[in-house]
């Protein structure tokens, strides 16, 4: 019977010394202590995250459930259409000039693509489907402009044009503030603090939510500036359009302007049928920055 041969164990001593070679290229350990190494993490392709979600549209694709729309507004200079990407159908329409910009920084910047440049004079998009008005509602959008002025997403009784009625309004206010208007018998508003300038040419989000149980609550890049929980009812003007970028901002609203329309760029507008949570909130805007800042 011929015996069995075992193998001899192969040696890997040069694969040690030449992962100690490269250890010892980094980091060489000091006499008298316990460890003198160190490292370097570099993350060219922003792997090692902290954030749940660091592209908008995943952040979105989470609450796309509750969405009447969701607009990345990333579409090509021309378009017509304002793709809906909640997986509702509800697209919405350029109307007037549409042009757009891949200039950096830009809102969600590892998403790339453009952005949606609003001219100041006639650029706006506006949902074609007629909806009743909502009782509970959140509203987003990315907005950079150096105006202080401008509607940048709303509630209104025309498709096309100015209102008749509008209600559920956000905009950037004379002093460069954002306010966040209603109105159920009277006025209400909920505002940012003074003295924050908010039409500094740099990307903000803003979230506007509303509903009976809640009341009124303003929130910008992420964090909650502004709320009244005893405004919990809005217009019922028996039905209307969401509109972003434009519309009516008369009557007797604190610091509207006479300037209604957005001169500058937005990305990532969309509306919801619930009242997203002060988490919800800041994980969108988390998904939309870079960790040194956009």
């Amino acid at each position: 019977m011929t015996p069995r041969h075992r193998e001899r164990p192969r040696r890997r001593w040069p694969l040690v010394a030449a992962a100690l070679a490269a250890a010892a290229a980094v980091g060489v350990a000091a006499p008298g202590t316990t460890s003198g190494w160190t490292a370097a993490i570099t993350d060219p392709a922003d792997t090692a995250r902290t954030a749940p979600y660091f592209h908008c549209p995943d952040a979105l694709t989470v609450d796309a459930g509750s969405a009447l729309f969701q607009y990345p507004l990333t579409e090509d200079a021309g378009s017509t259409t304002a793709r809906d990407v909640s997986g509702h159908g509800n697209d919405g329409t350029y109307q007037g000039s549409m042009t757009t910009s891949t200039e950096t920084p830009i809102a969600c910047p590892r998403d790339g693509g453009s952005a949606y440049v609003l001219d100041g004079s006639t650029s706006y998009v506006s949902m074609p489907t007629k909806t009743a008005p909502p009782a509970t509602y959140s509203e987003e959008v990315w907005f950079r402009t150096d105006t202080a002025a401008g509607r940048l997403i709303g509630f209104g009784t025309a498709r096309t044009g100015t209102s008749g009625l509008e209600d559920r309004a956000v905009y950037v206010n004379t002093d460069g503030g954002v306010t966040f208007a209603t109105y159920s018998s009277r006025n209400q508003i909920v505002t940012s603090a003074a003295g924050v300038d908010y039409a500094d040419g740099a990307w903000h989000q803003v979230v506007a939510t509303q509903s009976p149980s809640t009341g009124m609550a303003l929130y910008l890049d992420g964090t909650l500036v502004a709320s009244n929980s005893a405004y919990t009812g809005a217009e019922d003007d028996g039905g209307g359009y969401w509109r972003i970028g434009y519309d009516s901002l008369s009557g007797s609203w604190v610091s509207s302007g006479s300037a209604w329309y957005v001169n500058g760029a937005m990305r990532y507008a969309a509306v919801y049928t619930t009242v997203l949570t002060a988490q919800q909130v800041a994980t969108h805007y988390a998904a939309g920055k870079l960790v040194t800042g956009n």
